[in-house]
């Protein structure tokens, strides 16, 4: 019982549920990218290559003839469906510099932040002449040893 006890104290940090929501929204913005590409920029540019789908490219490894990659993956023949793999690395380029974009910006929110906070001085202070404890310069009387201080600086 311990041990559940102890993985709830695990899952209850703040840290785990906001990388869970993280994963959450990555999974998301995958499949708008999947989407983004599968469906808008990926036609454009298989017209513009002589009416090329590239989701159906692929290289037969059998000796039976497919006129789809669908047919070939239904029928379970071995095929190198390299259109996919050529989606799958616009994907992963598109999200990368996406996230390059998304660091790059929260780095010069997080150094403008930085820049405006300005860092108040330390307060004045000058030593006690009778305790040599640390006092603020305008105290007419040492909280540690309650000396009137009076005219001295």
């Amino acid at each position: 019982m311990k041990a559940f006890s102890e993985f709830k104290q695990f899952i209850m940090r703040g840290n785990v549920i906001d990388m869970a929501v993280g994963v959450i929204f990555g999974v998301a913005f995958g499949a708008i990218v999947t989407s983004m590409v599968n469906d808008i920029l990926m036609p454009p540019i298989g017209r513009l290559l002589g009416g090329v789908n590239f989701s159906d490219l692929f290289i037969n490894l059998t000796s039976t003839e497919y006129a789809t990659l669908s047919e070939a993956r239904a029928a379970d023949a071995a095929v190198i469906a390299y259109g996919a793999f050529i989606n799958t690395i616009i994907n992963f380029i598109i999200i990368a510099f996406v996230l390059f974009l998304i660091v790059r910006s929260a780095n010069r929110i997080m150094k403008a932040s930085q820049q405006q906070a300005p860092v108040a001085p330390p307060p004045a202070t000058k030593d006690c002449p009778y305790c040599l404890s640390k006092i603020p310069e305008k105290a007419t009387r040492c909280p540690a040893c309650t000396t009137q201080l009076g005219e001295l600086t």
